[in-house]
């Protein structure tokens, strides 16, 4: 089998082919890149073993040639912008990479490569305004978005819809609820909170950590086990059909964001860390609640997840103390 992930060298991504190099029905891992642009940090352990490919996928010529080129029997798309605060200042880059990035592969596949299956990971953040009632979320709940990055990502899902029953496309549709761990960047909350903490545990700023809004309350999966779930969800879910992704509501595995910044700050050795809200890190609009109801996919597939958030926190305070410590947080 021939997989090919786009975003290869972003957080979900790197992780994902880590996971696939050592997969035995995994014959090839396939990744792309942006000639000089990308990063490639994040694969640097297994660059050896990922066939690397230069593409735009905002440009339609550049994704018709890699799939005319690579036939992969597998999409993972991972590309997308992912951070939701620029989202309301650049809201056509947002749809042009994650609404029309995706377009160009749904047409590629479709003329190039009909049997390719392609996994369209979704967001938890479309759903948006959830009232009380509506917890935990389904398949069926409401979708009311709060920002660009929301309605760019409903739009990819969508479409991906569209290509499965307009041409049969073999489109696999999850939407994921919110997975954290080490390789995420810093300008998310955990990754931020622990990257200050960082900085402060060797003395690179005041103990005093700048946070945004940090009561909005959700169920926290690690990146492995977001990983272990798309890859079974390519192998055993039903094209067309919608699966939600993520930790169950219980006491192991939700908090807020301020539960999490507390206990990451509980891990440091610096005492009496202290936060303040800056303003600029405050959201427009907030999405107070997302609790999954994930059962539909947990019976398609058996998955749960392995690692508890205590395990999310521990891992990314400590990727975030040895990138500060070898100088590598710029």
């Amino acid at each position: 089998m021939k997989v090919l992930i786009t975003g290869i060298t972003g957080f979900v991504g790197s992780h994902m082919a880590d996971m696939l190099v050592s997969e035995k029905s995994v014959e090839k891992v396939i990744g792309i890149k942006r000639w000089h642009l990308s990063n490639l940090k994040n694969i640097k352990q297994i660059i050896e073993k990922v066939d690397l490919h230069d593409c735009d996928i905002t440009d339609p010529i550049s994704v018709d040639k890699l799939i005319k080129k690579t036939k992969p029997d597998v999409i993972i798309h991972c590309a997308a912008e992912s951070f939701v605060s620029p989202s309301w200042d650049h809201p056509s880059r947002y749809m042009s990479v994650n609404y029309n990035g995706t377009l160009n592969f749904l047409e590629s596949i479709k003329n190039f490569s009909p049997e390719t299956k392609f996994h369209i990971p979704g967001s938890g953040e479309e759903y948006g305004e959830i009232y009380p009632d509506e917890i935990p979320i389904t398949p069926e709940t409401v979708l009311r978005p709060v920002n660009p990055y929301a309605v760019s990502k409903i739009a990819q899902d969508l479409i991906g819809y569209v290509y499965y029953k307009s041409y049969g496309t073999k489109v696999i549709r999850t939407r994921s609820f919110n997975h954290e761990g080490p390789r995420r960047e810093k300008v998310f909350g955990l990754s931020w909170y622990a990257y200050q903490i960082a900085l402060v545990e060797n003395k690179l700023m005041d103990p005093v950590l700048k946070v945004g809004g940090i009561d909005d309350r959700r169920n926290f999966t690690h990146v492995k086990d977001i990983v272990k779930a798309y890859w079974l969800a390519v192998n055993k879910c039903d094209s067309g059909e919608l699966y939600l992704v993520g930790s169950e509501e219980d006491e192991k595995n939700t908090f807020t964001f301020r539960e999490g910044l507390e206990k990451l700050i509980s891990k440091s050795n610096v005492k009496n860390i202290k936060y303040q809200t800056d303003e600029k890190f405050v959201r427009p609009t907030s999405v107070p609640r997302l609790i999954a109801d994930t059962s539909k996919f947990r019976e398609k597939t058996g998955w749960k997840p392995s690692l508890s958030f205590d395990d999310i926190l521990n891992d990314t305070l400590n990727f975030w103390r040895t990138k500060v410590k070898n100088g590598d947080h710029l």
